[in-house]
């Protein structure tokens, strides 16, 4: 791996993450292209937002970036919610995503608290 970020465990997380939804959303039908295409947008904005954050050299450039990909998050549950209830998403597909959700927000509410332990 040739950049730091790739080593870090939720990057690989949220690389996943957004390449089960891409799977997922090639299936939507034509009518809902526009869910497809912000679910997918905001699933790659998570692991994107992190690769980014972790290129910049002051805390808060850093913070700002990790806190954008816990935005994304926020924005994937909605949008996921939505696939849900129109039937897009199965409820064991919609449930192991949200977990993952879950999961990767957790992990970047770490690497954020944990930026305030760092020095600049």
């Amino acid at each position: 791996m040739a950049f730091a970020f790739e080593k870090l465990i939720v990057y690989q997380k949220a690389i996943s993450y957004g390449d089960c939804i891409c799977a997922i959303t090639e299936n939507f039908p034509g009518g809902y292209g526009f869910l497809s295409d912000q679910l997918n947008q905001t699933s790659v904005s998570i692991a994107a937002n992190i690769a980014e954050g972790n290129g910049r050299f002051t805390i808060p450039d850093r913070r700002n970036f990790f806190m954008i990909a816990r935005g994304s998050v926020q924005e994937c549950v909605a949008l996921l919610e939505i696939g849900f209830r129109r039937k897009l998403i199965a409820l064991d597909i919609h449930r192991q995503r949200r977990s993952g959700l879950e999961e990767i927000s957790k992990m970047l509410s770490g690497l954020i608290n944990g930026l305030g332990n760092r020095k600049a």
